[in-house]
């Protein structure tokens, strides 16, 4: 199993890719905290995924206390951190810039720029004692190449690869790897917000783009930082740092 004895983090957990790559993750060997917004979404997937090796907290990670307490809690019952995702996000609106509601802008950044910042800042005194982990951000095609009425969400991905490039930089001394990865169209409730006309049988799901998270969060990522990955077009051992 890849990831025996690592702890993880994922944001978002609780459905769509985050409960996917929870149930992947632990299936190789990792012990998994996720948190969500939602109590009941925490409960239905803390039941489907019925693992004991599974921490679910509800946690609103655009609120920075929250966020502190879910981290310190996730620290007493793990003891380290050897993995983050930064997987939870919100869609916004799919409305022009001259019609975007000001408070959709701001709770849409919130969560997807603010909550990682937050996550990733309480997580990471754990991974540089140690000297050792893998923090890996979940980009968007329209995080790469923006697209009209994409608002607050494309300029959101926009910074997150901006936040990837930054940290791989700052945390190359402690042999912490940092990538982004997009994980293309899938079949998840985000999706269909986005395309309500579209038939997501012909997508993939989840479970089907899960191999690259685990090579990045195992040893065999181990020096490979600074990278942004499409996941579709995953096949081999990408550009190491």
């Amino acid at each position: 199993m890849k990831l025996q004895n690592k702890c993880a983090i994922i944001t978002g957990g609780s459905k769509g890719l985050g409960r996917a790559l929870t149930q992947k993750f632990t299936g190789e060997g990792a012990r998994v905290a996720i948190c969500s917004r939602h109590k009941h979404d925490l409960e239905l997937a803390r039941k489907q995924l019925s693992s004991s090796e599974v921490l679910a907290v509800q946690c609103d990670i655009s609120n920075s206390q929250e966020s502190q307490k879910f981290v310190e809690r996730v620290l007493r019952e793990f003891g380290q951190i050897d993995i983050l995702v930064n997987n939870a996000s919100r869609l916004g609106p799919r409305v022009s810039i001259t019609e975007y509601p000001l408070n959709e802008w701001d709770e849409t950044v919130q969560t997807n720029i603010n909550g990682p910042f937050f996550i990733t800042r309480l997580v990471l005194p754990s991974m540089i004692e140690r000297k050792s982990g893998s923090i890996i951000n979940i980009s968007a095609s329209v995080g790469k190449a923006g697209r009209a009425k994409w608002g607050a969400y494309a300029v959101s991905k926009f910074g997150i690869e901006g936040f990837t490039q930054v940290l791989s930089e700052e945390l190359k001394p402690y042999n912490i790897s940092v990538n982004s990865v997009n994980p293309g169209a899938m079949a998840t409730a985000l999706r269909r917000e986005a395309y309500p006309e579209e038939d997501q049988s012909i997508l993939r799901t989840p479970e089907q783009v899960t191999d690259i998270f685990v090579y990045l969060a195992s040893d065999d990522g181990v020096g490979i930082s600074g990278q942004s990955f499409d996941a579709s077009t995953f096949i081999s051992k990408p550009k190491m740092m």
